[in-house]
């Protein structure tokens, strides 16, 4: 057979090859690590592959450690199924189902509506609101539905601004033709002697008409370039509006979940206080994206604050009729919107404020340990299934000729069904099954043992080099998984080096949301790519310095107000080894040197 065909064929089967092969190939495993050990890193490693590779869905993966793990004798079956919904479970539940709401009555598109008529029409200031709107949404919403979202609207704003994107890209295709290289070159002005001929004014027509046709090229490159900024920095806005709140992207409630689960006395990460640490950070980051991102595609200019008339400014004005006529048909808000919008800011003031940490919450009401954020978050969410999506009226119960319309609430069970990803559910509770089994088993000790050189390694540097390989590496795999795999082996190396385990971990839950250089690296990404008009060498060229960027802020942040906020400077009591077999690790202050810049 031909080589080239049979490659195609492997190429055809790669994922039953995946399948079958990886669990012959990782067999020396068993008996190169420890029984017990082995055991359970042959299971992570199965599933690390099978996760990267996608040769099964990632939430058939997941449940893999009920299968493995009671039948190779690492944990019981009694311990592995109740991770699959924990407490973290049901917080992200609440958050999808707050979520679905909002899509179901369309507020999510009255607030970018309204985002954008108040920040005007002007290119840069446009970018900056869909990114600000964007951003925002992706803390309640997911990052995939906030994309799907705005993309639509921004390619509306965009045609009323420069008309047809395909009629653009015939005028840059101006410089291409043959003939039309000789008639966009610059002339130089003619010499005095050429003015005084008689063909004087058919040169100078001529030179006027090749002029016109370089501006004509020229205009149409400047506004593809807005275009393509316009369509990268929604899926950008959206990854990182969804780091500042626990429930907005999955590798945050990964982190609480695994922090319960190796630490159970450390309570510093909840709603509020990771919030108050990591809002600060998003708007830190979105503003260096926005001007790097307007910079790179000619949203910056002297138009920012110049108001100038001539035809951009004709177009801005058609786009900002388009924002105005879109809003208007909305209508008033209604009845259900403002409901919705009432506890939509009640679910967000109640998980705030319930223990903020800086300032006593109202969590002290109850008894200590009971009430936690996943109980809130269901609390809001039930009032949604029975509360009314009508106005009531009193006089419906006397007036005999009313219509008796069905009682519709805010949202039903089935719109609720439809709208939560379960896989993303059991995803959680596959990474939350691997951790207990890594710790039941002694692996993450076993795993920091060999990462002893790695404590010679300053510790501000180590925060940077693990944002930084976590980036790139979620950059070909799912954030989730990413996230599931090496946050067990970076608490065991946080203890091994005798470091507070918050140091490295929050920087690695964000760096797996800092995923902007290939198309496949998110879904938000393969979005924006799917509309066709965006190239991967955009996206690499453009993801590179945000990538850049994200490392530098969660270096500040955590150098900064995270040091203070979460004791960074000191190895905390809590931080004990992550079985009760290991040896006592020893408390101690951090040296101030390792841990600032």
């Amino acid at each position: 057979m031909d080589p080239a065909k049979f490659s195609r064929k492997l190429w055809c089967m790669r994922q039953q090859l995946i399948l079958i092969l990886t669990p012959l190939v990782l067999l020396p495993v068993l008996f190169v690590v420890p029984p017990k050990e082995g055991k359970c890193l042959y299971v992570v490693l199965l599933m690390a592959l099978y996760w990267c590779t996608e040769a099964l869905p990632l939430a058939v993966t997941a449940m893999l450690p009920v299968c493995l793990f009671p039948t190779m004798g690492i944990l019981p079956s009694k311990k592995v199924c109740p991770q699959y919904f924990l407490e973290t479970n049901f917080l992200f539940l609440s958050g999808l189902v707050m979520a679905s709401a909002i899509e179901e009555w369309g507020l999510h598109r009255r607030i970018a509506l309204k985002v954008l008529k108040i920040v005007g029409v002007k290119p840069a200031w446009l970018i900056l609101g869909m990114m600000v709107t964007s951003s925002f949404l992706s803390m309640w919403l997911s990052n995939t539905a906030t994309t799907a979202m705005m993309l639509p609207i921004a390619n509306a704003i965009l045609e009323s601004l420069f008309g047809n994107l395909e009629a653009l890209k015939e005028n840059c295709k101006v410089k291409s033709d043959p003939e039309g290289d000789s008639q966009v070159k610059m002339y130089v002005l003619p010499s005095e002697k050429q003015i005084l001929t008689t063909d004087d004014k058919s040169v100078w027509t001529d030179r006027s008409e090749k002029k016109n046709l370089e501006e004509i090229r020229k205009e149409a490159e400047y506004q593809i370039r807005v275009w393509k900024g316009f369509l990268i920095c929604i899926p950008y806005a959206a990854s990182i509006g969804g780091t500042a709140t626990l429930t907005g992207t999955a590798p945050n409630l990964i982190l609480v979940g695994q922090l319960k689960s190796y630490f159970p006395e450390c309570d510093l990460i909840n709603f509020g206080s990771w919030f108050v640490f990591a809002f600060p950070l998003m708007l830190l980051f979105l503003i260096l994206g926005w001007i790097w991102i307007a910079f790179l595609y000619g949203g910056l200019n002297t138009r920012l604050c110049i108001s100038k008339h001539d035809e951009r400014a004709a177009a801005e004005a058609k786009a900002k009729t388009v924002i105005d006529e879109d809003y208007k048909k909305l209508g008033p808000i209604k009845f259900a919107e403002g409901s919705i919008a009432f506890f939509f800011i009640l679910f967000a003031i109640l998980l705030f404020t319930r223990d903020p940490k800086f300032v006593t919450g109202w969590s002290i009401f109850f008894t200590k340990g009971y009430v936690s954020d996943a109980v809130t978050g269901v609390i809001i969410i039930s009032f949604l299934f029975f509360f009314p999506s009508q106005r009531p009226s009193s006089r419906w119960w006397f007036d005999p000729r009313a219509s008796n319309t069905p009682y519709v609430p805010l949202l039903s069970w089935r719109k609720a069904q439809e709208c939560v990803p379960w896989n993303i559910i059991l995803l959680l509770g596959g990474g939350f099954a691997m951790a207990k089994g890594c710790e039941e088993s002694g692996l993450a000790v076993w795993i920091g043992s060999h990462l002893e050189p790695l404590a010679q390694v300053p510790s501000a540097v180590a925060v940077m080099l693990i944002t930084a390989f976590i980036a790139c590496f979620t950059e070909f795999a799912s954030n989730t998984a990413t996230i599931i795999i090496f946050l067990p082996v970076i608490a065991e190396l946080a203890i091994r080096v005798k470091v507070n385990p918050l140091y490295f971990m929050i920087p690695a839950t964000m760096g797996c949301s800092y995923a902007f250089m290939l198309p496949v690296s998110t879904p938000p990404n393969s979005i924006a790519f799917a509309s066709g008009h965006l190239m991967v060498k955009d996206m690499v060229k453009t993801g590179f310095v945000m990538n850049i960027l994200g490392i530098m802020c969660v270096f500040l942040a955590m150098n900064t107000w995270g040091l203070q906020m979460f004791n960074l400077h000191m190895y905390p009591d809590w931080a004990r080894p992550l079985n009760a077999t290991s040896a006592t690790v020893p408390t101690h202050t951090i040296p101030a040197t390792n841990m600032t810049c």
